[in-house]
């Protein structure tokens, strides 16, 4: 039976960072998953990012976006914004730069028999592990308002599942939330010949400027410096930042969208939200109230409506999960991200209820690596 110092979980930006900086320090590692799984099935083909190059993997500081960019000789103008693909090319550049080899299969339980955990595979193979790390990311959080379960499956999906917008050339299109996905998602799915695209969010229609995530740097360099940084602050200096975040990453969407949403078809309904929703007697289209009074028929619904930690829709975690401390669906996690389970770790989104909103986000998953891995080196 395969056996590891450490086991990651997990192949998406916390997982491959952390695996590394681990390698790197001579941490014996197996990481298994499907290489930026979720980046690559669940995120739509002409999809641009938020951040900059300056949001990288690398906690050494040396393969870094940047350097990939300067090693593939990449035209600033097409950078600015950032596509996906090119994330997704920097990514697998990182790999190869770092000897990460990644086992790519499924984990579908994990147990702790005794001082070690058995992690048992899809293909029924079993790595026995010192210490595992967990980058679940966001794939099991989907978010949806309670009257999506009275819609057909056929009618409706979040935006992580909807990435293929070919099907809905000439649809009327319902889009709930008001977020970057719903009118990112308003755009491509305009680009892809739709007849009509409703956007439908309780707040007013957002702004459309160009934003600098800097102010991220220095919280995240704090977590690396100051112990339990986050945990620490006061509530009010905790909230003041959440209220930056939302100006910043909610309140305001990147301006590159504007141009693509200058089109008639595009309705937009701040301030309301869907209070009844049924099914057509043909089963093809749905006929939808909304809190104006206004109603609609549409062929389509896609929820843009987030995602919410809940550690227990992990699957692997199923057998564990008892023994691990929960607060409103987030791990509780020590200073080093370790959980009430002795050296299982987890990292990214599932951190933010303990280490701040920075967490959510590819730009400090250097820093969680960094935290996990000396935590771990500190055992030797």
């Amino acid at each position: 039976m395969p056996q590891a110092q450490l086991l990651v979980i997990g192949a998406g930006p916390y997982g491959l960072s952390t695996a590394a900086l681990a390698q790197d320090r001579g941490i014996q590692t197996t990481v298994v998953g499907h290489p930026m799984s979720f980046w690559r099935q669940h995120m739509p083909e002409g999809m641009f990012l938020r951040s900059g190059v300056d949001w990288h993997l690398d906690a050494g500081g040396e393969h870094t976006l940047a350097a990939f960019v300067e090693d593939r000789a990449i035209p600033r103008e097409d950078l600015d914004p950032i596509p996906l693909q090119t994330f997704l090319d920097y990514c697998d550049w990182f790999r190869r730069m770092k000897r990460l080899t990644v086992r790519e299969e499924i984990v579908t339980d994990l147990t702790k028999p005794d001082s070690a955990f058995d992690a048992t595979l899809a293909g029924g193979d079993h790595i026995l592990a010192d210490a595992v790390v967990c980058a679940p990311g966001i794939r099991h959080f989907t978010n949806r308002p309670d009257w999506a379960t009275s819609i057909p499956d056929a009618l409706a999906a979040h935006t992580c599942d909807l990435v293929r917008f070919d099907e809905l050339a000439g649809a009327r299109v319902l889009i709930v939330g008001g977020r970057q996905s719903a009118y990112e998602w308003a755009a491509l799915i305009r680009e892809h010949g739709a007849e009509r695209i409703d956007l439908v969010h309780r707040h007013e229609v957002p702004r459309f400027e160009r934003v600098s995530w800097k102010f991220i740097d220095a919280h995240v360099e704090r977590t690396i410096e100051s112990r339990g940084y986050w945990r620490h602050l006061p509530k009010a200096e905790q909230d003041q930042i959440g209220r930056r975040f939302w100006e910043v990453g909610r309140l305001t969407l990147e301006h590159w969208l504007t141009p693509r949403l200058n089109w008639s078809g595009i309705h937009r309904w701040p301030g309301t939200e869907v209070v009844h929703a049924d099914t057509s007697d043909d089963g093809n289209q749905l006929h939808v109230v909304l809190s104006n009074a206004q109603r609609l028929t549409v062929d389509r619904v896609v929820f843009a409506s987030g995602y919410r930690a809940d550690l227990t829709r992990v699957p692997y975690l199923e057998t564990l999960i008892e023994d691990i401390q929960l607060a409103d669906g987030f791990p509780v996690l020590d200073e080093t991200f370790g959980t009430t389970i002795p050296d299982l770790y987890i990292t990214g989104f599932s951190a933010t209820r303990d280490f701040g909103p920075f967490f959510g986000f590819v730009k400090a998953s250097p820093a969680a690596a960094t935290l996990i891995v000396r935590k771990l080196t500190s055992h030797n």
